[in-house]
């Protein structure tokens, strides 16, 4: 019944190579399917001097394309979970979650190899609560610096010298070619990532009914549970970018882990837990890890900030 459909997304190069790559899923099931990219710069894009937890977080990088559907501009919008916010309204929902790409944060640098080999007054350039609380508790002789705008923005600064090193997602890096400009991968256990970082989420209007059966063949099953946990974890604890926190979920055959962060900004107080089950039961192992971080004291930390 569907014979053309409009994609709703940010300008910048990787919120156009995720859209492509969208399209691509779409028309690999459906050849004949006619399929456009329509691109919105959002608030997130154009608001640059300012950090996004103080001018009212990620959701500024998802109001234009959600108006887009509104108007039936578009029919579906593309995201980074990352930047999805844990509160949707109503009038949208998330149709489908694609296969996850790599999830860790990124160390580039055009003089060091890793965060250890940095020497004291080393400047890092991340604009993320939960990068730099992370940062500042394992090296506290490092200065963190704002570092905002698209991948190359942020990697000519780099390269113009304002910064020893940026932390990017690798996920961004990789899907843009960029992946020799990763000097080392940061595991989970010493950067956590962002909450449903390195998967990208399908928006649509909550009544549309044939794009929601439509769209259902791009749902990645395990992808999808493991991004509902983190986000799950999440909305327990109110989270947005004015909140250091990161969740990390992943899947081994039949067995799901969910290992969760949250911090004082200045990494002073960091608060960890950790929950093992069944893959099955993902929904209640993200809410029983937000309520072991609360039963540790998250709610003291977040009622600081």
């Amino acid at each position: 019944m569907i014979k053309k459909i409009t994609i709703a997304s940010r300008e910048s190069p990787l919120a156009i190579w995720q859209a492509e790559f969208i399209k691509s899923l779409i028309q690999k099931k459906h050849p004949s399917m006619e399929v456009s990219i329509k691109g919105f710069k959002t608030q997130g894009d154009i608001l640059l001097d300012k950090s996004l937890a103080t001018i009212g977080g990620k959701g500024l990088f998802i109001k234009e394309l959600e108006y887009a559907l509104l108007n039936r501009e578009a029919d579906l919008a593309v995201h980074s979970m990352k930047d999805l916010p844990m509160d949707i309204p109503e009038e949208f929902k998330l149709a489908a979650i694609s296969k996850r790409e790599d999830a860790r944060d990124a160390f580039v640098s055009n003089k060091y190899s890793r965060l250890e080999d940095m020497p004291e007054g080393s400047i890092v350039g991340t604009s993320s609560l939960r990068r730099q609380s992370q940062i500042k508790s394992k090296y506290p002789h490092l200065i963190i610096k704002p570092l905002r705008g698209n991948l190359q923005t942020r990697l000519k600064k780099l390269d113009d010298d304002k910064y020893g090193a940026i932390i990017l997602a690798a996920a961004g890096l990789i899907r843009l070619s960029l992946k020799d400009r990763i000097k080392n991968y940061i595991c989970p256990s010493e950067s956590f990532p962002a909450v449903g970082q390195g998967a990208l989420g399908i928006e649509i209007l909550s009544d549309n009914t044939i794009m929601t059966e439509f769209l259902k063949p791009l749902n990645d099953e395990n992808t999808a549970r493991c991004v509902l946990a983190e986000r799950i974890v999440s909305r327990k604890l109110a989270g947005s970018c004015t909140v250091p926190l990161g969740a990390f979920a992943s899947i081994n055959e039949e067995n799901f882990s969910i290992k969760g962060f949250v911090s004082k900004p200045d990494g002073s107080e960091i608060i960890y837990a950790e929950k093992n089950g069944l893959k099955s039961d993902f929904y209640k192992l993200g809410e029983a890890l937000g309520d072991a971080l609360i039963e540790k004291g998250a709610k003291d930390i977040l009622s600081t900030l």
